[in-house]
This record gives C-alpha cells, sequence and structure tokens, in this order.
C-alpha cells in the first residue's frame, strides 16, 4: 500500500511540475534532449554503444551500463543519452583567405566519437554544434597558413592539422575527433582560369624540354655513330695499308730471291764448256731485238758512238757476265731447282 501511494503521490507530482515549468525557460537544445529521453519505468533496459546520464534530485548520480537497470522514481531522472557510436557531421560550405589573399569556398566532413559521456554532457551545451564551430574556425587559421597551391598539394596534412587542434581543444567535452575530410575546394573563375592556363602553359613547357632533349640526344647518337665509322674506316685503311705494304715487300723480296738465284744459275752455266759462245749468241739476239725496237715509242734515241759494231758490244756483255760469274759462288742443285720452279712462275703485278 505505502508503494502504491508512493508511486501515485510521485505521478502526480511530475504531472504538476511539467504543468508548472514555463516552455519559455526552455532552450532549444534542451528540448531536442528532452524529447528523446527516455521516461523512469524503474525497470530499464539500455541498448549498446549508448550511455544514459542520470541525476538524482537535480544532481548527477551515475551513468547506466548497457543492460537491465534500476531507478528509483521521483528521485532519479534520465537528463542526457549519449551514443557512444562513431558520429559523421557534416561541415557546412564556408569562406576562408589563403596565405596569397584567394578567397575558397570550402566545405568538409568530420568524423568523431564519445568517448567520456560525463564531459560530453555537462561540458558543453551542445557537442555537435560546437566541434562543428570547432572545425569551422580552425579551417580558416589552417588555410590562412598556407598558399593556393600548396592547400592543393597538402591536403593530408592539412586535414591532420585540423583534426589535432579540433582534439586539443575538444579533450575538456569529452570527445574524440577521428578524422577530418575536406570534400569541395571552389576557387573563384578569374583564379581557376589563371590555374587552367598555368597548367597549359606548364604541360607546353614539358613537351618542348622532352622535344629538345629528343633532339640532343638524337643529335648524339648521330655524332657517336659518325666518330664510331670514321674510326672504323681509318682502322680498315691502316690494315689495308699494312697489309699492302707486307704484301709489296713480300713481293719485291721475292723477285730479288729470284733474280740473285737466276744470277747463280747463269753464272754456273757460263762457266761450263762453251757457256762464253753461248752466252754472246745470246747476247747478240737481244742486242739485234732492242736496235730494232729503237724509235717507235719515242722521237728521241741516244745511241752509242760505235752502234754499228756488235762484236764489241758483245765483247763487254761477256766480260759483265764473266765478272758476275766470278763474285757469284755456286748453289746447290736443290737450290737451283727451286729457283728454276720460281721462274716458271708468272710475276705478280
Amino acid at each position: 500500500m505505502m508503494i502504491r501511494t508512493l508511486f501515485r503521490t510521485g505521478g502526480s507530482l511530475l504531472q504538476q511540475s511539467r504543468q508548472t515549468v514555463p516552455r519559455l525557460c526552455v532552450s532549444p537544445v534542451q528540448q531536442r534532449w528532452a524529447s528523446s529521453l527516455p521516461m523512469n519505468t524503474v525497470v530499464l533496459f539500455v541498448p549498446q554503444q549508448e550511455a544514459w546520464v542520470v541525476e538524482r534530485m537535480g544532481r548527477f548520480h551515475r551513468i547506466l551500463e548497457p543492460g537491465l537497470n534500476f531507478l528509483i522514481p521521483i528521485l532519479d531522472r534520465i537528463r542526457y543519452v549519449q551514443s557512444l557510436k562513431e558520429i559523421v557531421i557534416d561541415v557546412p560550405e564556408q569562406s576562408a583567405v589563403s596565405l596569397d589573399n584567394v578567397t575558397l569556398q570550402i566545405d568538409g566532413v568530420l568524423y568523431l566519437r564519445i568517448l567520456d559521456p560525463f564531459k560530453a554532457s555537462y561540458g558543453v551545451e551542445d557537442p555537435e554544434y560546437a566541434v562543428t564551430q570547432l572545425a569551422q574556425t580552425t579551417m580558416r587559421s589552417e588555410l590562412g597558413k598556407l598558399t593556393l597551391d600548396k592547400v592543393f598539394r597538402e591536403r593530408e596534412s592539412l586535414n591532420s592539422n585540423i583534426v589535432h587542434s579540433i582534439n586539443q581543444a575538444s579533450d575538456e567535452w569529452g570527445i574524440r575527433c577521428l578524422r577530418y575530410e575536406i570534400k569541395d575546394i571552389h576557387v573563384p573563375p578569374r583564379v581557376k582560369e589563371s590555374m587552367q592556363m598555368q597548367v597549359e602553359a606548364e604541360r607546353k613547357k614539358r613537351a618542348t624540354v622532352l622535344e629538345s632533349e629528343g633532339m640532343r640526344e638524337s643529335a648524339i647518337n648521330v655524332a657517336e655513330g659518325q666518330k664510331q665509322a670514321q674510326i672504323l674506316a681509318s682502322e680498315g685503311e691502316k690494315a689495308e695499308q699494312i697489309n699492302q705494304a707486307a704484301g709489296e715487300a713480300q713481293a719485291v723480296l721475292a723477285k730479288a730471291e729470284a733474280k740473285a738465284k737466276a744470277i747463280r744459275l747463269l753464272s754456273d752455266a757460263l762457266a761450263e764448256q762453251n757457256g762464253n759462245a753461248a752466252a754472246s749468241l745470246s747476247v747478240a739476239e737481244q742486242y739485234v731485238l732492242a736496235f730494232s725496237k729503237l724509235a717507235k715509242e719515242s722521237n728521241t734515241v741516244l745511241l752509242p758512238s760505235n752502234a754499228g759494231d756488235i762484236s764489241s758490244m758483245v765483247t763487254q756483255a761477256m766480260a759483265v757476265y764473266g765478272t758476275l760469274a766470278k763474285a757469284t759462288p755456286k748453289i746447290p742443285p736443290a737450290e737451283v731447282e727451286e729457283s728454276e720452279d720460281v721462274l716458271n712462275q708468272p710475276e705478280s703485278k
């Protein structure tokens, strides 16, 4: 009976308190929290990844864990319900000025999580709104430190700096900023046109540089090829001259050896019986043949004083052959046969 009386008294007091409290004194944030707050039914089941902040007689009492919980009616009141899941907040578009005085329109997405439900409930009036405003102001301050070109190149470092700045300020709120991502960056139309022209100029520059490097490489390759060709041609000419000189030297040596062997054979033949008569006949025949060819190849002819005396010419030739026969030593028959073979071979040109 006493418990029933207590419940009835508490219910009537609760209804009277709701009727007597004017709605003008309640802020929009409190209305949002009050509209989603569960009622105290003594036996409560708290869902997973949620934290219910309970006040007893207007003062913080405890935080309900997920699962089965019991509360005292009238005295205990569920004041805040905090979600422990990762929260995604869309940061609205805002304007910021870069270091080189370029106005940008930028927006982003903020990912955060409530780590301490007590601080998130009593440390700040509206945690989501506070973090959103902090992200916007931090974004403006960070963009003011960078030029326009660095904003596009250092996007990841910009995001990490914003997260670090937000975590430093939101530590007292029990909120942890996990990451911040920039969605879109809008630049003025004139700046966009100038950036496009800069990109085209850079591409033309690269194309020109690549073309010049290609021409240089081509010229170098052609020069190297000509150099190698000249070197090979000179080496071939050198080898040809060396071979030609060696061949000419061998030919001269072979002719000299053949002539020396012929002279030795002739001296041996003159030393035999009737050799002088045969030599005289041969010299006379050659003299007559040479005298018959005079004045056929040129108009100027030089004749000895005794051109008509054939016997004296033969005598002089025989005297020369006799002197050579005495000065030339005899050679073995084997060498004579070799010299005959050399004489029978055709003379190389």
